[in-house]
C-alpha cells in the first residue's frame, strides 16, 4: 500500500486534493453514456488529485510517483466518453487544467499549455490575429486542448481538415516521461502518433503547438427534410461542393431534432430530420443557391434570428452532444461509433437504416478521411440488453460498417482492434514500470490477448473492484 502521507509531504508546494468525495468526482468522465461502462467503472476512483501549474511541477510529481510505484492518470476537464482518463488502479489523478497559459501566437500556429479550454484558446487567437483552431470537439466550451489531443480523433472542422492524426493537424507536442529521472521530449511529424489519441498511457503532454486557420463569424444553419435519407444525400452532395466553406455537416434523423433539440424546437417540425451545417458567412449566398437547387428547406439560420441568447451553438447539437441531449430526456439511449467508408457510404447508411428502423436512430458526421468524403456514424441506440447491443454491433460489422466501440475503455477495443506497435514501443521506452494510466493499453497489460476471440478485455484492477 502506497504511503500517501509521505507522497503529500514530498509534493509540498503543489496543489493536492485528498477529500474522498472530491477525488472521486475528479476521477470520472462521461463514461455513463454507455450502460456497459456505467456498470464496470462506477466504483473507480483515484487516491489523490495533484494539480500542477508548470512543467517543473509535472516532473516533480512523476518523479515522486515513480519512486513510490504509484500509478498516474492524466486528465484535462473529464469530457471524454469512455473512461479514457479514469484511474482503473487508483493512484494519482494528474489534473492538468491549471496549466492553462497560451504562450505564443504566430501566423498559422499557436503554442499553448495543455489545460487551456478550446473555446478560450480560440478567443485569444481571434483577438490577437483573427485566427482559430482548425477544429475542436463539440465540448468546445469545457474541453482542454491537451485532453482533445490525447483522447480525441476529430471534431467540428473535420469535414474540411480531416482528423487529429492526419499529418499537419498537430505541429508539435512536448511530453514528459514516467521514469526515475523524467525526461522531456519534443515530438513532431510522424512521431506525434506515438502520443496522439493514446489516453496519456505513454507520456504526459505539457505543451501543444497547433495549426490555426482564419476565423469567421460562422453561421449556424439547420436544413430540414421529411426523410432522413434525403438529409444524408443532401449532406453528401454539399460535402462535395468544393467552393462552399463549411465547418460542420451532420444529418440527424427524426424524431431526435424535434424531441431533444429543445431550444431549436420552434423551428423544427415534428417528424422532421435535420442537417446541422456551419457555414462561413461569405459562402451563405452560394449555400442558399445550393439549397434551392437541392429543394432543401432552410429552417433555421443564426444570422436571421433576433437574438442567439439561450440558443446553443449548432456544433452543440452534433457529435456526442446529440447523444447528451437525448440522454437528458430519455436515459434509455446509448450510442455507437460507426465508420461508413467511401465511396458507397450513403448506400451503407441506407442499409443500416432499413435494417434497424427506430431502434437505431441515424446521426452522421461527414468528414474528410484520407482525402475523400465519407461519414462517421454516432447513431442513437435504444438500449435493451447488452446482448442485443453486441448483436447490433456485429450486424454493422458484417455489413461492412466497422464499429469503434464506445462501450470499451481500452485503446484497442475502442479503435482498430489490434495493437498499435508505435504506441506500445514508445510506452516501453517512456513508462518502463507501466504506471501511466494502467489498464487502457491491452498490448502492454496482456500481450497475448486475442482480439478476434470475441471476448472483452477486463483489466485486473477492475476485477479487484468486483467487476465481473
Amino acid at each position: 500500500m502506497a504511503d500517501y502521507e509521505a507522497i503529500k509531504k514530498e509534493l509540498e508546494g503543489i496543489a493536492i486534493e485528498d477529500n474522498p468525495a472530491l477525488v472521486k468526482q475528479k476521477s470520472r468522465d462521461f463514461y455513463w453514456y454507455s450502460p456497459i461502462l456505467k456498470g464496470e467503472l462506477e466504483n473507480v476512483t483515484g487516491d489523490l488529485i495533484v494539480s500542477p501549474t508548470s512543467e517543473e511541477e509535472v516532473i516533480r510529481t512523476l518523479k515522486v510517483a515513480f519512486s513510490h510505484g504509484v500509478p498516474v492518470t492524466a486528465r484535462g476537464t473529464g469530457t471524454g466518453n469512455y473512461g479514457q482518463a479514469m484511474p482503473l488502479s487508483g493512484g494519482i489523478v494528474l489534473s492538468l487544467a491549471g496549466m492553462n497559459k497560451v504562450k505564443e501566437i504566430h501566423p498559422g500556429r499557436v503554442i499553448t499549455e495543455p489545460g487551456v479550454i478550446c473555446s478560450d484558446l480560440d478567443k485569444q487567437t481571434r483577438a490577437h490575429s483573427g485566427q482559430e483552431l482548425r477544429f475542436h470537439p463539440s465540448t468546445n466550451q469545457t474541453a482542454t486542448i491537451g485532453g482533445f489531443v490525447a483522447g480525441g480523433s476529430g471534431g467540428v472542422g473535420s469535414i474540411h481538415w480531416g482528423g487529429l492524426r492526419d499529418l499537419g493537424n498537430i505541429i508539435r507536442l512536448r511530453v514528459v516521461t514516467m521514469e526515475a529521472e523524467p525526461r522531456v521530449l519534443e515530438l513532431t511529424g510522424r512521431d506525434l502518433q506515438k502520443v496522439s489519441h493514446a489516453y496519456g498511457t505513454n507520456g504526459i503532454i505539457t505543451e501543444v503547438e497547433m495549426p490555426l486557420a482564419p476565423a469567421y463569424d460562422w453561421v449556424d444553419v439547420l436544413v430540414g427534410h421529411d426523410d432522413f435519407m434525403d438529409s444524408v444525400r443532401f449532406a453528401d452532395a454539399l460535402a462535395h461542393e468544393n467552393g462552399i466553406l463549411i465547418k460542420e455537416l451532420a444529418p440527424i434523423s427524426a424524431p431526435v431534432p424535434h424531441l431533444y433539440f429543445t431550444r431549436h424546437k420552434p423551428w423544427i417540425r415534428e417528424g422532421q430530420s435535420v442537417t446541422v451545417v456551419v457555414v462561413a458567412p461569405f459562402a451563405m449566398d452560394a449555400f442558399e443557391a445550393f439549397c434551392r437547387t437541392a429543394k432543401a428547406e432552410i429552417v433555421f439560420r443564426s444570422d436571421k434570428v433576433e437574438s442567439m441568447k439561450g440558443i446553443p451553438h449548432a456544433y452543440e447539437l452534433a457529435w456526442n452532444h446529440t447523444t447528451l441531449r437525448a440522454l437528458k430526456v430519455d436515459p434509455n439511449f446509448t450510442y455507437l461509433q460507426v465508420q461508413y467508408a467511401s465511396p458507397n457510404h450513403v448506400e451503407k447508411v441506407g442499409k443500416m437504416v432499413e435494417m434497424f428502423g427506430d431502434e437505431v436512430l441515424g446521426h452522421l458526421e461527414f468528414i474528410r478521411f484520407n482525402g475523400e468524403i465519407q461519414c462517421a456514424g454516432l447513431p442513437l441506440v435504444r438500449f435493451t440488453t447488452k446482448e442485443r447491443l453486441e448483436e447490433i454491433m456485429r450486424l454493422h460489422e458484417e455489413n461492412g460498417c466497422p464499429i469503434f466501440n464506445p462501450h470499451r475503455y481500452t485503446l484497442e477495443e475502442g479503435g482498430m482492434k489490434q495493437t498499435d506497435q508505435v504506441q506500445l514501443a514508445f510506452k516501453k521506452e517512456t513508462d518502463p514500470m507501466g504506471l501511466l494510466n494502467p489498464g487502457k493499453m491491452i498490448a502492454w497489460e496482456n500481450p497475448d490477448f486475442d482480439f478476434k476471440s470475441g471476448q472483452n478485455y477486463l483489466f485486473p484492477g477492475l476485477e479487484a473492484l468486483g467487476v465481473a
